[in-house]
């Protein structure tokens, strides 16, 4: 599981890093005419967008997750930015209990990543 997670966190952010900077160079791209740049660096990213996805469905199914943070979990990569936050949210409400062997409850009508209120 430990290495799961790993690869998952590694994919993540490297995804997420790459998209901003896509982003970056699609914006900048409008000030020159060279597009060959923003081609290559779009490919990488749809690359290591696949990889991303081969790498967390399986810990999503793994941890269990109920559908919507699966969703959230998987489109991640596609907005920029957002890798970053699925992330930590995650790792804060499935991951760190799932590594420490803790039961975690599923969220209720409290909002989809909140955690529950305590007693």
């Amino acid at each position: 599981m430990r290495l799961n997670v790993t690869l998952y966190r590694v994919m993540a952010y490297v995804t997420g890093v790459i998209l901003i900077v896509l982003c970056l160079f699609a914006i900048g791209q409008a000030f020159t005419d060279d597009a060959a740049i923003v081609n290559v660096i779009g490919t990488v990213h749809g690359l290591l967008y696949i990889g991303y996805l081969s790498v967390s469905y399986p810990l999503t199914r793994r941890l269990r997750l109920p559908v919507w943070p699966t969703v959230a979990v998987l489109l991640a990569g596609t907005i920029p930015v957002m890798t970053f936050v699925v992330e930590r949210r995650i790792s804060h409400r499935y991951i760190e209990p799932a590594l420490a062997g803790v039961t975690v409850r599923l969220p209720g009508r409290h909002g989809l990543f909140s955690l529950p209120p305590q007693r």
